[in-house]
C-alpha cells in the first residue's frame, strides 16, 4: 500500500508575521532601553552629522570600557541584594596605586597592575565582611568607604602623579586586532560576567540569593560567601579600571580621580533594568545602560551643550533607570 504524503500548506511555507512580530515586541519588553537608545543615536547623527563616524564611535567605546569594567560585577552584586557605593574611590586608589608603582618606583606595568588590584581586592573585602558577615548595611557601609577610602588616598598621594612611562601607557593605548585594548578588557568582562550568569551553578545562586535570602540559605546556598566574593570581584574591577584610566591619562589625582564614578556605574546598571531589590537582571541590559550612557554624554558634548545641562541630563537619567528598574519586573509579568 503506497502512501501519499501530502505537500506542505503555503501557510507551513510562509514566514508568521505575526508570530515574528510577537517576538519583536518580547524583545522591546524585556530590553525596554533599546528603541530608546536606537532612537537617540539616530537624533544626535541627523542634529550632528558625525556622531556615526568610526573615529566618534571608537571614542565612545573608548571612554565607556571603563564604566563597563565596574558596572558588570556591580550588576551582579545588586543582583544579589547588595550594593557598593565606593566604586569611585576605589578607581582613584588603584590608579593612584598603579602610577606610583609604574613612575615613581619604576615597577614593571604588570606589578603595577597587580598592585593596583590588590588594593580593590583589600578594600572589596572589607566592605564584603562588614556587609556579608557582620551584616550591617551595604548602603551605610560603602558610603562611608566612599568617603574613607578617598580620604586615605588623599593622605597616601597628597600631590598628582603623572609620567608613568610608556610601558605603562601600553594598558589604555594599545591595540589588540585593531582595537583599542580597554575595549577588548571591557568585552572580555561582558562575556565573562554573561556566561558566569547563564551557564554555572554560582549565577544561579546569586539570583537566588536576591530573590530569597532565607529559602537560598535552607537550600545550602552560601548566603554569605557568594556576595562577599562579588563585593571582592567589584573592588578589583574598580581598581582596574582605575589603573586604565591613569594609563590613559598619563596622570591620576586623589582628590578629583573617580569623583562621581559610583553613580555614572550605578545609572548604567539601573537603566540596564537590574532591580535595585535584587533578584532580576541581565549583562545584556547593562551592556545597553553602559552605551546609553556613553551615547548621550558624548552627543551632548557634540552639540556643545553646557557641563550643567549634561549633569542634569545624567541624574534624570538615573531616575529614570531607578523607576524602569521598579516597574519593568512588573511590566514582564
Amino acid at each position: 500500500m503506497t502512501t501519499v504524503t501530502s505537500a506542505p500548506s503555503a501557510d507551513r511555507l510562509l514566514p508568521a508575521p505575526r508570530t515574528r512580530a510577537h517576538t519583536a515586541f518580547q524583545a522591546v519588553r524585556r530590553q525596554p532601553l533599546l528603541p530608546v537608545l536606537v532612537v537617540m543615536v539616530l537624533v544626535f547623527q541627523s542634529t550632528t552629522g558625525s556622531f556615526l563616524d568610526a573615529g566618534n564611535l571608537r571614542g565612545i567605546a573608548t571612554d565607556a570600557a571603563a564604566v563597563a569594567i565596574v558596572a558588570v560585577p556591580l550588576a551582579l552584586l545588586v543582583i544579589s541584594g547588595y550594593l557598593d557605593l565606593s566604586v569611585g574611590s576605589t578607581l582613584a586608589l588603584g590608579g593612584l596605586v598603579a602610577g606610583w608603582l609604574a613612575g615613581e618606583q619604576h615597577q614593571s606595568p604588570v606589578v603595577a597592575v597587580l598592585g593596583a588590584l590588590t588594593a580593590g581586592a583589600v578594600v572589596g573585602a572589607v566592605n564584603g565582611v562588614l556587609c556579608c558577615y557582620l551584616g550591617l548595611s551595604a548602603f551605610i557601609v560603602t558610603l562611608g568607604m566612599l568617603t574613607a577610602v578617598r580620604g586615605f588616598a588623599q593622605q597616601l598621594f597628597p600631590l598628582p602623579l603623572s609620567g608613568f612611562g610608556s610601558g605603562f601607557a601600553w594598558l589604555g593605548g594599545a591595540r589588540v586586532a585593531g582595537i583599542d585594548a580597554p575595549v577588548v578588557i571591557a568585552a572580555l568582562v561582558l562575556v565573562a560576567g554573561a556566561l558566569f550568569l547563564a551557564l554555572t551553578p554560582a549565577g544561579r545562586h546569586v539570583f537566588a540569593i536576591g530573590v530569597n535570602r532565607e529559602a537560598a540559605y535552607l537550600s545550602g546556598i552560601g548566603v554569605r560567601r557568594a556576595p562577599f566574593a562579588l563585593f571582592v570581584v567589584t573592588g578589583v574591577a574598580a581598581a582596574l579600571a582605575g589603573a586604565i584610566k591613569a594609563s590613559v591619562l598619563d596622570s591620576v589625582v586623589a582628590g578629583t580621580s573617580g569623583a562621581g564614578f559610583e553613580l555614572t556605574v550605578l545609572t548604567a546598571v539601573l537603566l540596564g533594568g537590574v532591580a535595585l531589590t535584587g533578584g532580576s537582571g541581565s549583562v545584556l541590559g547593562v551592556l545597553l545602560g553602559v552605551l546609553f550612557l556613553g551615547c548621550l554624554q558624548n552627543g551632548l558634548t557634540l552639540l556643545s551643550v553646557p557641563t550643567f545641562w549634561q549633569q542634569m541630563a545624567q541624574g534624570t537619567a538615573l531616575v529614570a533607570g531607578a523607576a524602569l528598574a521598579f516597574f519593568g519586573p512588573r511590566l514582564n509579568r
